[in-house]
């Protein structure tokens, strides 16, 4: 059974004048078909205004569809009765950690979420080292929040959601306001949750070189899915997510470049680490075979 299902989803934005008059509606879901894999590591790709986010809110029922249905461990999130496991089974980590932090002290902050669903005060504690041993804060758990970089504020709150124990985390442009030191730091800990801890994994972002290690990309636009495949699959597609108004990474545009000039490269160059290693490997063939002199 998948954790994560939706079919035929739509969801529009509804504006009303002062009497209540629908005066407009904008449609940001548009029947969406996804389907989310338990273990998986899934990334939601698109420009600002792609429909990646409010997609990402029916997740966790924070939305509910204006048509289709979302399932999520199976529980169809319109009916009422399923919304506090809903919200159990698929934890939400949100933009800014400032948001999300409301304890004076950290392990008190992450204690917080299974405090309110009843767990033992005993298990309580267990969680919480748990959880901060999980995203590398363990040694932080004294201190108070305004006392942490970007980065790591965002990895307590991660470690919030999972002390929950989710059987899915949904990562709402989580690194949309940190500096590239602070977004390593996040998907660095996202990624050992999904490989050491297996949770299942949704990241939104817009930030191509986040999603390099996810077992499969949606590419959102205009409240549809444009595209869909693996990192590779997606990479190599350059002219076509240029035409999505996304930035692709300099290594991808290089090895696209050195393609097009008749440099017989793989498809889907990930990295500037993966461009390397193939020009390096091409090097020591031709040496080999002799039309390189040393």
């Amino acid at each position: 059974m998948n954790i994560i299902e939706t079919q035929d989803l739509v969801f529009d934005y509804i504006r009303r004048d002062e009497e209540g008059n629908v005066e407009g509606i904008t449609t940001a879901v548009d029947h969406v078909d996804m389907e989310v894999a338990p273990g998986d590591f899934i990334a939601i790709l698109g420009h600002n205004g792609s429909g990646k986010s409010t997609l990402a809110k029916h997740f966790n029922a924070i939305l509910m569809p204006t048509e289709g249905t979302v399932w999520v461990d199976g529980m169809d999130t319109e009916e009422e009765k399923n919304l506090w496991d809903v919200r159990q089974r698929a934890g939400m980590v949100f933009q800014n950690p400032d948001n999300q932090i409301i304890g004076q002290v950290v392990e008190e902050d992450v204690g917080f979420g299974p405090e309110n669903m009843g767990v033992p005060a005993k298990e309580i504690w267990e969680r919480v080292e748990e959880s901060l041993r999980a995203v590398g804060m363990y040694e932080y758990r004294k201190f108070a929040p305004n006392k942490l970089s970007g980065g790591q504020k965002q990895r307590v709150s991660i470690a919030g959601v999972l002390a929950m124990h989710p059987k899915c985390i949904v990562l709402d442009e989580p690194t949309a306001m940190l500096d590239p030191g602070g977004r390593k730091e996040v998907i660095r800990a996202v990624r050992a949750l999904n490989d050491v801890e297996k949770v299942t994994v949704i990241l939104i972002t817009h930030y191509m070189e986040e999603i390099i290690h996810a077992d499969k990309v949606f590419v959102m636009d205009r409240g549809k899915i444009a595209m869909q495949g693996t990192p590779g699959e997606i990479f190599s597609k350059v002219e076509k997510l240029k035409d999505l108004r996304l930035d692709v990474p300099k290594a991808t545009l290089l090895a696209y470049e050195l393609q097009k000039s008749g440099l017989p490269l793989p498809a889907g160059i990930l990295s500037g680490k993966e461009l390397v290693k193939e020009l390096s490997m091409r090097k020591e063939r031709a040496r080999n075979a002799g039309f390189i002199k040393i």
